[in-house]
């Protein structure tokens, strides 16, 4: 018996998330992780927050069957620098710069801005997931780019990197998990003595002569949204030199993805003084923005790490992924989890040079996740 032929399928290269279908997209992203949704990646495009001017130019890599239905894609951008990715490959482009390579443009298989692990192949099937990769390769050497880079790639999905040659990066953040807690105060007690101590002292520190309000949904009016924008400017040009989203990226969350963001906001009087915004997954609350127009001890604390525990405790969450580095988080009950990317490099010299690189960056990395989990704040026994 002849062998089936291989089912028809077109890859090509969109230019952005908002020109494909929102449906469509969806089934493939799945509910879980809000940061590879179709409304999150397309109101970056829209607002501006990607696009021209931005140095993150949407080119979504898309996979259609015969009848033209999609099948798979990878939410990916061409990128003109390394600014807001949270794994940090600069010494690459100047190496590659000094032998003589522009290692800009690159490509990037990424939610922008956004240091989340989470699906990066949005695809029925391992097959199609395949394809999506040997499409991003395809992408790199049809347009000669020096490289392409999947960054906080769910750890299920590895392996499909791995056998296609790519280079692994492992990198460590500080996630809190759900062992279960009735309360905060249930989760206090797996902690020592001395950091329980800790954690009630800087919790009430911090809230002295505040009101904490916590909206969501309809809850959150556009006052609550303007004060939101005021602390993230604020913490934005004081880390990135400018905010990475723009005023009109928070608008539309408000229109697009209000049921998904809790506000927490800290209030001197009726004077909005702090805030953070998490997001909703369907088992973890990711912390992602913080601002405080004032300097508060431990409200930074209180706002983004002990009210999200009790936001996860509250809604039976499994997890809090608080948001990229952060050795602080140990002692708060927030423990090392490793976070991966993957990475394809066209040239053989320079992939030898960077294979050579991370081989020693692992090394003291598994050297630092050995230091970090013999550190843990848990009563021995838990």
């Amino acid at each position: 018996m002849a062998e089936a032929d291989p089912p028809a399928r077109t890859v090509s290269l969109g230019t952005g998330v908002a020109a494909v279908d929102a449906a469509a997209w969806d089934a493939l992203a799945g509910k879980a992780n809000p940061f590879v949704s179709h409304a999150f990646l397309a109101l970056l495009e829209q607002s501006g927050s990607v696009g021209p001017g931005t140095g993150w130019q949407a080119a979504p890599i898309l996979i259609e069957n015969g009848a033209g239905a999609l099948v798979g894609a990878a939410p990916a951008y061409l990128k003109s620098h390394s600014q807001g990715e949270y794994v940090f490959d600069h010494a690459w482009a100047d190496a590659w710069a000094r032998a003589g390579g522009d290692y800009y443009p690159k490509l990037q298989i990424a939610a922008p801005f956004t240091p989340v692990p989470g699906p990066r192949l949005l695809a029925q099937d391992d097959e199609i997931a395949r394809l999506l990769i040997r499409g991003a390769e395809a992408v790199v050497r049809q347009n000669a780019l020096s490289s392409a880079h999947a960054t906080f790639v769910a750890p299920a999905q590895m392996p499909l990197f791995e056998q296609a040659g790519w280079l692994v990066r492992r990198d460590i953040q500080f996630h809190f998990a759900n062992a279960g807690y009735a309360s905060f105060d249930d989760f206090l007690g797996t902690l020592t003595s001395a950091k329980r101590k800790q954690l009630r002292k800087e919790r009430a520190r911090a809230v002295e002569g505040l009101r904490i309000e916590e909206r969501t949904g309809d809850a959150l009016k556009p006052e609550h949204w303007d004060a939101m924008w005021a602390f993230y400017q604020d913490t934005g040009s004081r880390k990135w030199g400018h905010p990475y989203l723009t005023r009109e990226a928070f608008e539309l969350m408000a229109a697009r993805m209000a049921d998904r963001i809790v506000l927490l906001i800290a209030y001197d009087g009726d004077q909005p003084l702090a805030g953070a915004m998490h997001l909703l997954g369907a088992d973890t609350l990711y912390g992602r923005y913080w601002g405080c127009l004032r300097d508060i001890p431990y409200l930074h604390f209180e706002l983004c790490y002990y009210r999200a525990i009790d936001i996860a405790i509250e809604r039976g969450l499994r997890r809090v992924e608080a948001g990229a580095q952060g050795g602080h988080k140990l002692a708060r009950g927030y423990g090392p989890v490793a976070t991966w990317s993957a990475h394809y490099i066209a040239d053989p010299a320079f992939r030898r040079a960077v294979s050579d690189y991370l081989e020693r960056e692992r090394a003291a990395e598994v050297q630092e996740m050995e230091w970090l989990e013999g550190h843990m704040p848990f009563r021995r026994g838990n």
